[in-house]
């Protein structure tokens, strides 16, 4: 495993009183990332951590924007990623804090840095910041390939993702297979990775989406329907969605028919 190195240099104490958080203890001290007290910190976190992303003016141009976006990428479900505003700091971003740590972490630039400060206060015990950036290209990759029904390579793509056993993400790349699998054709596996993911994240609506469209291809319209409204209760804005209201009329009308059966 190969370890993540972050410069002590980034890490500061964070105080601001706009911030708060349950349970949420700042430091005395700055955390040095590779310390073993830090990594026992780290293992005694069982609930979610949040990680909160400045996207202000400065930290915009610092392009922040683009490590909000590598940090939902690779990040597993229970660390919460956000955008938020100015943290302090102007000029030294991009700049995230962690929580409930309470550390604010600068200079965060690159997906690399990104990628090792993310190892850095997670709890997992396998995690490469390289393979988890290169599971995540090779999704979005994939994603490409999926919006282009090639499916067949995206299936391949994200087969060589999951091979990686990348930290965090997996869950995004099971749904994504999800997908592929069910326009190849094969229902079976598509409802197998959508589950996967569900298990990884269970409170993941585009899972319950692929779960419901894989049974809705297996004719099973109970279970499809039953997906469906799990993934409306995670998220309810998805209700004034055009497709999921195809997906429920579609499923709707053939809950009827059978009913006339």
């Amino acid at each position: 495993m190969k370890t993540a190195t972050v410069s002590s240099s980034s890490f500061h104490p964070y105080t601001s009183p706009f911030l708060q958080y349950p349970n949420h203890t700042k430091p005395t001290t700055i955390p040095n990332p590779t310390s073993n007290t830090s990594k026992t910190n780290r293992k005694m976190i069982k609930s979610e951590i949040e990680i909160r992303v400045c996207v202000n003016k400065a930290c915009s141009k610092q392009g922040s924007r683009e490590t909000l976006d590598i940090l939902s990428g690779i990040s597993p479900p229970n660390i919460n990623i956000k955008s938020c505003g100015c943290l302090g700091k102007c000029g030294s971003g991009p700049n995230l804090v962690v929580l409930p740590e309470g550390v604010l972490v600068n200079h965060v630039g690159t997906a690399m840095k990104t990628a090792q400060v993310l190892a850095c206060f997670s709890t997992g015990k396998e995690n490469d910041p390289e393979n988890n950036l290169k599971s995540l290209a090779l999704r979005k990759k994939a994603d490409v390939e999926l919006d282009n029904k090639d499916y067949e390579q995206a299936l391949s793509l994200l087969s060589q993702a999951i091979e990686l056993k990348p930290f965090g993400g997996l869950h995004l790349i099971y749904k994504s297979r999800s997908s592929a699998r069910l326009g190849m054709g094969d229902v079976s596996g598509a409802l197998e990775d959508a589950k996967k993911a569900l298990n990884l994240a269970p409170q993941f609506t585009q899972a319950y989406i692929c779960q419901g469209d894989a049974f809705l291809e297996m004719e099973e319209f109970d279970a499809a329907e039953k997906s469906y409204s799990s993934a409306l209760q995670t998220d309810p804005s998805i209700r004034r969605s055009k497709s999921f209201k195809a997906r429920v009329a579609k499923v709707h009308e053939k809950l009827a028919a059978a009913d006339l059966l």
